[in-house]
């Protein structure tokens, strides 16, 4: 498996190997062991995810109070999307930053998405499906958005159809105004947050 730091600190994208044959193809898309020698930690698993869009879908942008947070380790099972992490931890180095990644059914890529960051995609296809592995359970309480057309951010949304999002993620609040209402991770609570489950994992 193919490990590269995406330009995000924290997020990292997974390109595993994929074994096609006569009967279709098989693929190991999540891989512990790599996956902890890239964190220092293990990924603890309390919930899976599983959602199923329509072209044009965005859903996003969305981050959890840290701690604790939630990471998540997702790749998309069926169709395409553009997957894409913000820096939304003030005080970081790369706070505002984006990046952006193409995940499919052709590689298999997957992300991982480091508490703190806020993560959001949209469906390049009919019958898009991403799978979520999260390392904390829904919390309502502790679940943010910032709106994914933040005109100071940019991002690389194609225009070639029809955007469809749910009320909430079109009505979420800019980087800015959450950042004035104080719902963003601080950075340094998500660095000690890290240190922490390093330290935890021996």
């Amino acid at each position: 498996m193919h490990v590269r730091a995406l330009s995000v600190s924290g997020c990292h994208e997974f390109t595993p190997r994929v074994f096609p044959d006569h009967r279709g193809l098989f693929v190991a898309p999540f891989q512990e062991s790599v996956l902890t020698e890239t964190l220092g930690h293990p990924l603890h698993l309390a919930q899976t995810n599983h959602s199923r869009s329509r072209r044009g879908t965005i859903r996003g942008l969305h981050f959890a109070d840290t701690p604790p947070g939630q990471a998540k380790y997702v790749y998309c099972s069926s169709g395409s999307m553009i997957d894409i992490v913000v820096d939304v931890r003030v005080g970081s180095p790369t706070f505002g930053r984006w990046d952006s990644v193409r995940l499919d059914t052709v590689d298999y890529r997957a992300i991982y998405v480091a508490e703190g960051i806020a993560h959001g995609f949209v469906a390049l296809e009919d019958d898009t499906a991403m799978t979520y592995l999260c390392s904390t359970g829904y919390n309502p309480g502790g679940e943010h958005g910032i709106t994914p057309f933040d005109e100071s951010l940019d991002l690389p949304w194609p225009t070639a159809f029809e955007h469809v999002l749910s009320e909430k993620d079109r009505n979420a609040p800019s980087l800015a105004e959450a950042e004035k209402a104080g719902i963003l991770p601080k950075y340094e609570d998500c660095l000690a947050h890290y240190e922490a489950l390093r330290t935890a994992a021996g």
